[in-house]
């Protein structure tokens, strides 16, 4: 029974990829939702080729008789490697029955000092209206680089999770992903004039850019926003902003 090993491994990974990409949407939480089909094609791909490992395995043992005939010809690697071994499945096991929750506040403080360097310049005029909904990454371009100061007497609304530094300053915060989640990066926006809800609550904040620093300069990184209402909401399904 110990050489169906692999063959089982490759089903549960298979199973486990296939139940985040086609019962919900829990893939949103590894990849952008234009990668689903992908996911569904390995997860199919890693599932046959378990049946098939399974099915020549047992082809072979039929072949060269009895599972225990390679104890007398000398080629058994003894207890110990074989039993050890099963433990590769309990990885599988765990993502197939426990997946793991989308990245929150602290892959968003370990990226703070990442964020690449970006050209100041004029933004495209924004919408009529307020207040405007923006995503992190636009807002944060704009308050930070935007030589027209674009955001100047806009209200705007805000859509992500708290996170909070140890002086009690919290941010509403986002991660963008180009691909998957192993490329995420973050953006942030001080918020000022309301109580800090708990570190990963989703919310969604509606205030006023609050201009600090000149465009491009240190000064002006966090982009801050004055409060005017702070509302908790679900977490959305897509987690990620695009990059």
């Amino acid at each position: 029974m110990r050489r169906y090993g692999p063959a089982v491994l490759l089903v549960l990974m298979g199973a486990a990829i296939l139940r985040v990409s086609l019962f919900g949407e829990l893939y949103l939480r590894y990849v952008r939702s234009g990668l689903r089909p992908y996911l569904v094609v390995s997860g199919v791909a890693l599932l046959l080729l378990g049946v098939a490992s399974a099915v020549l395995t047992t082809r072979v043992e039929d072949a060269h008789g009895h599972e225990g005939d390679g104890d007398r010809t000398g080629h058994d690697h003894g207890p110990a490697g074989p039993r050890v071994a099963w433990f590769l499945t309990l990885p599988a096991l765990a993502l197939l029955l426990f997946p793991p929750p989308a990245l929150g506040s602290y892959s968003a403080e370990r990226d703070a000092g990442r964020r690449a360097a970006q050209g100041v310049g004029t933004f495209p005029a924004l919408p009529s209206g307020n207040p405007v909904d923006l995503s992190l990454g636009e807002f944060g371009s704009r308050a930070v680089y935007d030589s027209g100061r674009s955001l100047q007497g806009r209200t705007v609304r805000l859509t992500g999770f708290v996170t909070r530094d140890d002086d009690g300053t919290w941010y509403v915060t986002r991660l963008l992903v180009s691909c998957c989640a192993a490329d995420a990066t973050a953006v942030e926006a001080e918020v000022r004039g309301a109580p800090a809800p708990p570190v990963d609550t989703w919310v969604t904040v509606t205030g006023r850019w609050h201009p600090e620093g000149e465009p491009g300069s240190a000064a002006a990184w966090p982009p801050v926003v004055d409060a005017a209402s702070v509302r908790r909401v679900p977490q959305p399904d897509d987690v990620y902003e695009k990059r």
